[in-house]
């Protein structure tokens, strides 16, 4: 690595690190808060399906354009722009009372969260290639951890008025990346730019991604995030009706994304010694038979077991396949990123039709077999995307 390139990496990767982490403490205090949001705009059940469909097709548009947009001299502009303009809905979100405002706002926020997500993740692929490592790992750890500080400040928030913290955190957010707006032209500075250490950084094959490739990495993405979202909605469901305490229940979800958040930040030591495609097949192999396990062992012990190599198996799977992705550029990480997004929205959804024709147990197998389907082609689509 040039000794002169040195300072610019570590302070581009700081500061992706806390826009990670801050794009998961806003996702986390939105989603904790939704029955507040709810009650407020006295808006059904299915009301509230149409507001995340709302958001849903947002952030679908926002990725989609973000792709085209991420060239790097304008990241910087789409990451701090992104970042308050993600802020300013989450303020208004909370002033929202009735179901028309909420869908022209959430329609809003998942455009500016779209556009976020894909500067991000097209400047840390750029800040991977510069290391000449992987470093993509530890960047979706700190989303992770950013999403569990939400949810923590959620809930010890509870009695405070979702519109307060709501614009408090936005205040927040909107400040920061105000501060540190000189500091996103690092991502877009020359230096960085791959380096050579051995074996070819991710930046050598951007032409060499072909579009059946791109639709594979796509596929996985969408079989790991319908496996995220089951984690989501149905663990805690999953933990209850095996007769577990409300408290334990919600553990499952906890301990599901702690292992996620330590294999992440373990990650990228793994794909630096083993390659990507080692590290994502055993880990997809993992969640694959620790899932199964747990759906088998019909006991809050072996649920609790299964969801946390689950989530520990999974952990990695995203981080390589947005670098993979990344040797395509901008366009085939928004194409990478919308077609998981379509696993994330239609799994929940999915698992709880196969439970009304079957038990919850036997739904719950999809994601592990999925996962397994992930261990199987995972050498196919990761081959030669470790930096």
């Amino acid at each position: 690595m040039r000794q002169t390139a040195a300072p610019e990496l570590v302070r581009s990767r700081r500061l992706l690190t806390g826009y990670f982490a801050g794009l998961g403490v806003v996702m986390a205090i939105w989603g904790a808060r939704m029955p507040a949001v709810q009650n407020a705009a006295e808006v059904t059940t299915a009301g509230l399906a149409l507001v995340l469909l709302a958001a849903a097709l947002g952030m679908v548009a926002g990725l989609q354009a973000g792709g085209r947009l991420a060239r790097p001299a304008r990241l910087p502009a789409l990451l701090t722009g992104g970042a308050i303009a993600l802020a300013a809905c989450l303020a208004v979100l909370g002033l929202c009372f009735s179901l028309e405002s909420l869908l022209a706002a959430a329609f809003t926020f998942g455009i500016a969260h779209g556009v976020l997500d894909v500067a991000a993740n097209a400047a840390a692929v750029r800040c991977q290639d510069a290391h000449g490592r992987p470093i993509m790992g530890r960047l979706h750890a700190s989303y992770s951890l950013g999403a569990l500080l939400g949810a923590a400040l959620a809930a010890t928030t509870a009695h405070t008025s979702h519109t307060v913290l709501f614009a408090a955190v936005a205040a927040g957010a909107a400040a920061a990346a105000g501060a540190t707006t000189r500091l996103t032209r690092t991502v877009a500075s020359p230096a960085l730019e791959p380096v050579h250490h051995g074996a070819a950084p991710t930046s050598d094959n951007r032409k060499g991604l072909s579009r059946r490739r791109l639709w594979l990495l796509g596929a996985l993405a969408a079989a790991t995030l319908l496996g995220e979202g089951a984690a989501a909605d149905w663990a805690s469901v999953h933990l209850h009706n095996l007769g577990a305490t409300a408290a334990t229940s919600a553990a499952a979800y906890g301990c599901y994304s702690a292992a996620m958040a330590a294999g992440r930040l373990a990650g990228d030591r793994l794909t630096a010694r083993f390659g990507a495609d080692t590290v994502v097949r055993t880990g997809a192999a993992l969640a694959a038979l620790g899932l199964a396990t747990g759906l088998a062992g019909s006991t809050t012990a072996s649920a609790l077991f299964g969801w946390t190599a689950f989530g520990l198996g999974l952990s990695v799977t995203i981080p390589s396949l947005i670098t993979a992705a990344g040797t395509g550029g901008p366009r085939a990480v928004a194409t990478v990123a919308v077609t998981g997004y379509v696993g994330l929205l239609a799994g929940p959804a999915l698992i709880g039709a196969l439970a009304t024709v079957t038990a919850l147990p036997h739904a719950l197998l999809l994601p592990a077999l999925l996962a397994a389907s992930v261990a199987v082609l995972a050498p196919k689509a990761l081959e030669k995307t470790t930096p």
